[in-house]
């Protein structure tokens, strides 16, 4: 089963920049759908952006122009560059890879405050 590992979270002021990196364990990482999901305290969890397995992307609309999905098969990895951040980008940011079914990473903390 995969296992996937977050790193790349922490605290940034409004207008900066952070980049998210989750690492799969997975033999077949290729054939996954890649996303990253945040939820912020008292909210519920929401898609941020997806990758599938051919490279088509999608983004939530509170992010579109900001925020950037990548992936690299030979690496098994997933980024989420993340420009001009606001406020209310502040959130625990999980990796998620679908298959057959969902596999989620333990979250980073992004927190974006002067």
């Amino acid at each position: 089963q995969v296992q996937l590992v977050e790193s790349g979270g922490g605290l940034v002021q409004p207008g900066g920049s952070l980049r998210l990196s989750c690492a799969s364990s997975g033999s077949i990482f290729r054939l996954y759908t890649m996303g990253w999901y945040r939820q912020a305290p008292g909210k519920q969890r929401e898609l941020v952006a997806r990758i599938t397995d051919t490279g088509s992307t999608n983004y939530a609309d509170s992010v579109k122009g900001r925020f950037t999905i990548s992936r690299d098969n030979a690496k098994s990895t997933v980024s989420l560059q993340m420009n001009s951040l606001k406020p209310e980008d502040t959130a625990v940011y999980y990796c998620n890879a679908y298959l057959v079914r969902d596999v989620w990473g333990q979250g980073t903390l992004v927190t974006v405050s002067s």
